[in-house]
C-alpha cells in the first residue's frame, strides 16, 4: 500500500534520510522509533507530500507521488488521516467544528449528515459531551482524542501519528494507545505510528481489541492474534534504519543501538 524505495532527503547541510526502503502493507501498523530528530516526521510528510524527497520514489496504491501535482497529492490525502503530536486544534472552533471541518470543505454533505458524522466519530473516542467546547476547555489526553475523531471523519484508508502520547500522563497515554489498538482492530485501519516512546509502542505491539457479547470493547494481551501479526518496527538511527522487524525481535536485539534504546 505505502512503499519507499532508496528515499533521500537533506534539509540544507543535514542528511536527514539516508537510502530509506520499506513497505508498509494494507492493515499493517508499522511502528517508527527513533530519538528526536532521527527523521521520523519527516517520513510523515513524504507520505502526505507536503515535502519531496531529494531522490527514491514513494508509491501509495502503486502510484509514484513524488512529482504528483498539488491537485493529484490532494486525492491521496483524502484516504489519509492524521493525527498531531498536540491534537492542532484550530483554537478558535469548537469540537463540533474542529471534527467536522474537512466534510464542510468538501462540501458532499448536508448540515444533518455532517452532524450525525461528528457524532459517530467523538462517539468513538467517547467524547459526545464534549462537542460544544472550544480547545480550550479541553486537558490534553482530549484534545488528541478530538485529533483521532477528526483524523477518521473522513474515512481513511490510512491514519499517521506523530508522537500522538508525548507529554501525556500514564493513564491517559493507555487510553490513546487502546483507540488505536481499537481502529486497528475494529476498523482494519492501516497506521503509521511514529514515537520514542517504547512503553507505548509495546502496548500496540502485545494488546488487541475484542468485542464482548454485550457491544462492549475488550483489550486483551496476547501474541498470535490477527492484529499483532500486522505490527512491525522500523528503528531510525543516524537518518538510516538500523533494525526492521517485529517486537520480539526488537526486543532480543543484540545491536547495541538498539540494545541501548530498550534498556
Amino acid at each position: 500500500m505505502i512503499e519507499f524505495r532508496q528515499v533521500y532527503k537533506s534539509f540544507e547541510e543535514q542528511q536527514v534520510l539516508n537510502d530509506i526502503s520499506f513497505t508498509i502493507d494494507r492493515g499493517e501498523t508499522k511502528v517508527i522509533l527513533g530519538e528526536s530528530g532521527s527523521g521520523k516526521s519527516t517520513i510523515l510528510k513524504l507520505i502526505l507530500g507536503l515535502i519531496r524527497p531529494d531522490s527514491g520514489k514513494i508509491l501509495i496504491d502503486g502510484r509514484d507521488i513524488t512529482r504528483m501535482s498539488e491537485r493529484d497529492l490532494v486525492s491521496i490525502r483524502r484516504d489519509i488521516g492524521m493525527v498531531f503530536q498536540e491534537g492542532a486544534l484550530f483554537d478558535s472552533m469548537s469540537v463540533r467544528e474542529n471534527v467536522g471541518y474537512r466534510l464542510s470543505e468538501e462540501g458532499k454533505m448536508d448540515e444533518d449528515e455532517i452532524e450525525a458524522a461528528v457524532l459517530r466519530h467523538l462517539g468513538f473516542v467517547g467524547l459526545e459531551e464534549a462537542i460544544d467546547k472550544m480547545p480550550s476547555e479541553l486537558s490534553g489526553g482530549m484534545k488528541r482524542r478530538v485529533g483521532i475523531a477528526r483524523a477518521l471523519v473522513g474515512a481513511p484508508k490510512v491514519v499517521l501519528y506523530d508522537e500522538p502520547t508525548a507529554g501525556l500522563d500514564p493513564i491517559t497515554k493507555r487510553t490513546i494507545v487502546e483507540l488505536m489498538i481499537k481502529l486497528r482492530d475494529t476498523e482494519g485501519v492501516t497506521s503509521v505510528f511514529v514515537t520514542h516512546d517504547l512503553h507505548a509502542a509495546s502496548i500496540m505491539a502485545t494488546e488487541y481489541a475484542v468485542t464482548a457479547q454485550n457491544g462492549a470493547i475488550e483489550f486483551k494481551s496476547g501474541k498470535y492474534e490477527a492484529g499483532l501479526a500486522n505490527v512491525n518496527f522500523i528503528m531510525l538511527q543516524d537518518a538510516s534504519i538500523c533494525f526492521e522487524g517485529r517486537y520480539e525481535e526488537l526486543m532480543g536485539s543484540s545491536l547495541p543501538y538498539v540494545e541501548t534504546f530498550v534498556s
